[in-house]
């Protein structure tokens, strides 16, 4: 044989049969006795053949696939929600491919057209911050590909979402900041265009109307994601004349920024400055001061993303509108950057 791989015609060729006698004997045709089956797979063997079961699943009408697109996979939140996907698609013996827009919506629609030639069947997806088209992801719909938004979603579009309660969450965050005392809460936010950040923000606007104090309109800033943005944003807020005593954040990332920015110009936290973040990234509680944020739940948030593929798409339910929507509670976790005595 040559370099190239063995196919099943090189084992019928070699046996003087057709390849669909191979192809039956393999697969345990009742139309092939035990003693054809095991000469078949002998000779297989011989050859080093593989089956190919990416062709065999298409000629069944299903690849056995499952694409996941995401912006990072090296931020703990996306890797552990990748790592609940592969859990989900192991035990239903699917296939994962990944890939990352790196925020970039030009990325991400490259990455759609990849996943739709490679025939997956369904796609799993968590916006860019780019991401104000949606176009792309109705292309995966007109391809007769299943799809499936978590965690950054876009409204417009017609799909299962699973997402957490984020309006809620970013609330009781802000209302423990204020319960410590802390009376100055900036707010450090996202692409206002996807919702997960929409939501986020009406959740601290919520709680700071119900606190009854007043924050200059500055200290609200959006469409910043990296620490690098957050820390030059913080950096320009802790030399204002009054500047924040807190800072709530939409990401872990811009938390260590702020708390970087702090520890240069040598600002106690949280005696002087309370951070919440979110997400709860792996780098959170082993820093100094460890950093209070947002569980999310991802490991859980991405089983339940993936489940809802093979235990609502593929059984053909037809739940209703209201439940192509799933939510995972989070938890808040406080830590020592947001603990401090509140003065008498």
């Amino acid at each position: 044989m040559s370099g190239k791989r063995v196919t099943i015609y090189d084992v019928a060729r070699e046996l003087g049969v057709s390849a669909s006698y191979v192809s039956r004997a393999l697969n345990g045709h009742p139309a092939t006795s035990q003693k054809v089956r095991e000469k078949v797979r002998k000779k297989a063997t011989e050859l080093n053949y593989k089956l190919n079961s990416h062709a065999a699943n298409l000629r069944q009408g299903s690849s056995r696939t499952i694409g996941v697109v995401v912006p990072h996979i090296n931020q703990t939140f996306f890797s552990e929600a990748i790592a609940g996907i592969e859990e989900v698609c192991f035990e239903n013996n699917h296939s994962l491919i990944i890939c990352q827009s790196h925020e970039s919506f030009a990325i991400e629609c490259k990455a759609i057209d990849t996943l739709i030639h490679q025939n997956v069947d369904c796609i799993l997806i968590s916006l860019s911050a780019e991401t104000q088209s949606y176009t792309h992801l109705q292309n995966i719909l007109a391809h007769h590909i299943e799809l499936i938004q978590f965690d950054r979603c876009m409204d417009h579009v017609d799909s299962y979402k699973v997402f957490n309660d984020d309006k809620e969450a970013s609330y009781s965050a802000a209302k423990m900041l204020f319960d410590q005392g802390y009376r100055r809460v900036a707010f450090l936010g996202g692409p206002q265009h996807l919702t997960v950040f929409k939501r986020r923000k009406e959740g601290y606007l919520m709680a700071l109307r119900e606190s009854g104090f007043s924050i200059p309109y500055d200290f609200i800033v959006d469409d910043i994601l990296d620490k690098e943005q957050a820390a030059t944003i913080a950096a320009a807020l802790l030399s204002a004349p009054h500047p924040p005593d807190a800072f709530l954040t939409v990401s872990d990332h811009q938390s260590l920024g702020v708390l970087e920015v702090a520890q240069s110009r040598g600002v106690q936290v949280p005696e002087q400055l309370g951070i919440f973040g979110f997400a709860n990234e792996a780098f959170t509680p082993i820093i100094k001061p460890s950093l209070s944020s947002i569980d999310q739940k991802s490991k859980d948030l991405g089983k339940a993303t993936a489940g809802i593929y093979f235990e609502n798409i593929l059984k053909g339910q037809e739940p209703t509108l209201t439940k192509r929507e799933v939510i995972i509670k989070t938890e808040l976790i406080c830590r020592q950057s947001s603990r401090r005595t509140i003065a008498s």
